[in-house]
């Protein structure tokens, strides 16, 4: 992995790049950076493996959907994870519901995407494809997986995704009703109202 020619590939499209060897020191960086400011989270692994909520807790204001008194939709700062990181220089992500993806793309004035290097991916087509294959389906059957077996879960139009339904082993490209599949966002740059959008690389597997 070369950090030096992945930073200059981000940079080149104006993210902002930090690389830690450890889930630690990249914690302790976003407590520093985030002190003082209203922050939000949102649904990831990553973060929860890291222990950033209890961490950034203690030094500003956290509102997260999975944890404490919910939400807030329009922070400060947004801070979450990505489902695939490209060496060309491309963020994905997939949601069901719109609200992880929907405050990378506008309202928070700072973004900081946390990813392990297990996120990584030569080019845009195989982040795509990581997204889908296997970020997505292990995330359905986090969510779903208690609840789906049995043949009638694969069929066309259950309520339960199919890849949930399979193990979390691939994305089936099914059409159900709690499919977490609804959009890919691809940030090819920050958004444009955004001060701040940064890739925060971490030389530890985190996450899906």
């Amino acid at each position: 992995m070369d950090i030096k020619r992945i930073t200059a590939v981000f940079e080149s499209r104006g993210f902002s790049v930090q690389y830690f060897e450890t889930g630690a020191e990249a914690v302790d960086y976003l407590a520093q950076q985030t002190a003082g400011k209203s922050v939000s989270f949102g649904g990831s692994m990553t973060l929860e493996q890291l222990g950033a909520y209890e961490k950034l807790n203690k030094a500003t204001d956290v509102s997260w959907h999975w944890k404490g008194d919910g939400y807030q939709q329009t922070p400060e700062v947004y801070i979450t994870s990505a489902n695939a990181v490209s060496e060309t220089g491309e963020i994905v992500n997939i949601d069901g519901a719109g609200n992880r993806v929907s405050a990378t793309l506008y309202g928070p004035k700072e973004v900081f995407f946390v990813c392990g290097i297990n996120k990584l991916t030569p080019d845009l087509t195989s982040a795509i494809d990581r997204a889908q294959n296997i970020a997505a389906p292990k995330n359905a059957w986090r969510l779903f997986g208690d609840f789906a077996s049995g043949a009638a879960c694969m069929e066309e139009g259950a309520s339960i995704p199919a890849c949930a339904a399979a193990g979390g082993n691939q994305c089936y490209h099914c059409k159900a009703p709690n499919s977490i599949c609804r959009a890919i966002v691809i940030h090819q740059g920050p958004m444009r109202a955004q001060e701040r959008c940064e890739l925060i690389l971490i030389g530890e597997d985190l996450g899906y």
